[in-house]
């Protein structure tokens, strides 16, 4: 299963529609936002794409209330946890947070297969040795908003457990 994982949105809808629209055509079935999507209404815009979307709010997380709302509306297909999300997608297990040293020490527990994070805008995918002697993949996607640093997301395919950064191909009009 080929997931589109992305952070950091900031309400950027256009970047975030071309985020969207571009991962959709490379094979998404899944998107994956690690928070800071501010304003609720900017995830509209990925709606159209018909993708379940797993959502965190970050710590920009403004308007909560409508954001639980947005989620409990089905034809959404908008999944809201919280601070923080623990879910299986694809035969793996995977966990989102905001905060990238919160991401390494959930890693390093070796519940996890993947852990997701974003704030700091840095793109970055590393296998963080956990406690099983295995590795644990944390892959931060920088910022879709394009926030102090290129917008970009990371395509990643769960069964090869591969990551790669992409930059947003930003769509005229």
């Amino acid at each position: 299963m080929k997931v589109c994982i992305l952070s950091d949105s900031h309400d950027n809808r256009q970047l975030l529609r071309d985020a969207g629209v571009q991962a959709k055509a490379l094979g998404a079935e899944a998107i994956l936002h690690c928070g800071d999507v501010v304003a609720p209404s900017t995830l509209s815009v990925l709606f159209p794409l018909g993708l379940p979307l797993y959502v965190i709010h970050g710590n920009n997380s403004g308007d909560l209330f409508t954001l639980h709302r947005m989620a409990a509306k089905e034809e959404n297909r908008l999944h809201y946890f919280g601070q923080d999300a623990a879910f299986s997608l694809g035969g793996r297990r995977i966990f989102l947070v905001h905060y990238p040293h919160y991401a390494e020490a959930m890693a390093t527990t070796g519940d996890w297969d993947l852990v997701c994070c974003g704030h700091n805008h840095r793109a970055e995918v590393e296998c963080v040795k956990n406690m099983n002697g295995t590795c644990t993949w944390v892959v931060n996607p920088g910022t879709v908003g394009g926030i102090g640093a290129p917008a970009t997301f990371i395509m990643g395919d769960l069964e090869a457990m591969t990551f790669e950064v992409l930059e947003v191909v930003q769509e005229e009009g």
